[in-house]
């Protein structure tokens, strides 16, 4: 319908968060349509990351209503007329937001996007409107809220893929496989030979495993609470394992490899798993954070890098991804739990108490 404004209005259902903490609920709001750089994008799948139940977690009440999901991926409905790499009809995934316009940007480095965090986390378009406001609740979560069965995005977000691989296989890449991946792939560019471990295996952690085991590294260590999920490790490119609830982790490593190890992924975000990152590396080595930590120098040319999205430029690191995908060389699908959209909050839950890796949400058909 069109208002008398002459702005067009799509309704919508979105999963909502109310109060801090939860639950989401689904609920059925108005969102504008399109703007002339927008793509309007019929949700087919959302994967559920860390970042949204982070958020939902520590949410300011005060603020309005939002709607979270950044792991989307669907099919083009309409497109912008100013948007010139998309079609209706597309498939595509979703991932994070960048201006496009700032020096990191233009230079081929969105991630370090000089307004990351308002395009990304400002719940509202970079000029300060929202789409949504109409149902008194804010969007645009990672350029996307794609918790919905719509969501607009632009071609700084957008990525087309292929329309022969399941679009709720591919929603994760956006986010938690990417920066994984990425941060082996892209920002340490760990090389053959070298030694890694990887401190938490879930989606992210996992997902740098793959990505180890894929560039050559040796050994390759997952660290965790949770034995299902150090087995999965060892299938998907682990050479070693270590429980950290039953074997202290330093002298696990130094049985390994007579020493430390080059690099650290720490995915945990416990300062004491930080603390001993830094402690077993070797020389030069670095510890690579996940957790929106500033990096730092340390002695002996040992450093700490605060990793954002990977280093991933989406339209490039995403399609290469799907490419190994397809050789059998990267199997993120043995990541993935499938969930109807009305039971987002199990889904939630599950993955809090480990019983899923990755979530995917099956909102619509493709």
């Amino acid at each position: 319908m069109k208002p008398r404004s002459g702005v067009e209005v799509i309704r919508i259902q979105a999963a909502v968060l109310r109060r801090r903490g939860g639950p989401l609920t689904i609920e059925s709001l108005e969102m504008e349509g399109p703007r002339d750089d927008e793509v309007l994008v019929r949700i087919v799948a959302s994967g559920i990351c860390h970042t949204d139940i982070a958020f939902r977690d520590d949410w300011y009440e005060a603020d309005d209503a939002v709607v979270l999901g950044h792991e989307g991926a669907g099919v083009a409905e309409r497109v912008g007329k100013d948007v010139k790499g998309v079609k209706a009809g597309d498939h595509v995934v979703l991932s994070y937001q960048s201006c496009g316009r700032c020096r990191p940007c233009r230079s081929g480095h969105p991630a370090h996007c000089r307004l990351l965090w308002e395009a990304n986390f400002g719940f509202q378009r970079l000029d300060g409107s929202n789409a949504l406001h109409r149902s008194g609740v804010r969007g645009h979560f990672f350029g996307q809220s794609s918790f919905a069965t719509h969501s607009l995005a632009t071609e700084r977000n957008i990525v087309k893929v292929s329309k022969d691989l399941p679009l709720e296989v591919l929603a994760p890449l956006g986010c938690g496989v990417q920066t994984g991946a990425g941060t082996v792939m892209n920002s340490l560019r760990v090389s053959n030979g070298e030694s890694i471990a990887v401190f938490g295996t879930g989606a992210v952690g996992l997902s740098s495993i793959m990505a180890a085991r894929l560039v050559g590294a040796a050994p390759v260590i997952g660290v965790d609470v949770r034995p299902g999920r150090l087995r999965l490790a060892l299938k998907l490119g682990a050479t070693y394992t270590i429980d950290n609830r039953r074997r202290d982790v330093a002298a696990g490593i130094t049985a390994i490899t007579g020493r430390g190890v080059d690099y650290v992924v720490e995915t945990t975000g416990d300062p004491d798993m930080h603390r001993l990152a830094v402690d077993i590396l070797n020389p030069q080595g670095t510890v690579a954070l996940l957790t929106g930590e500033q990096g730092t120098a340390l002695s002996e040319g040992r450093k700490t890098l605060g990793i954002i999205q990977g280093d991933a430029v989406p339209q490039q690191f995403i399609p290469r991804l799907i490419e190994l995908y397809r050789a059998g060389q990267f199997p993120f699908d043995r990541l993935e739990k499938f969930y109807a959209f009305r039971d987002i909050n199990k889904a939630i839950a599950d993955s809090r108490r480990g019983a899923a890796v990755k979530p995917v949400l099956r909102i619509g058909d493709a």
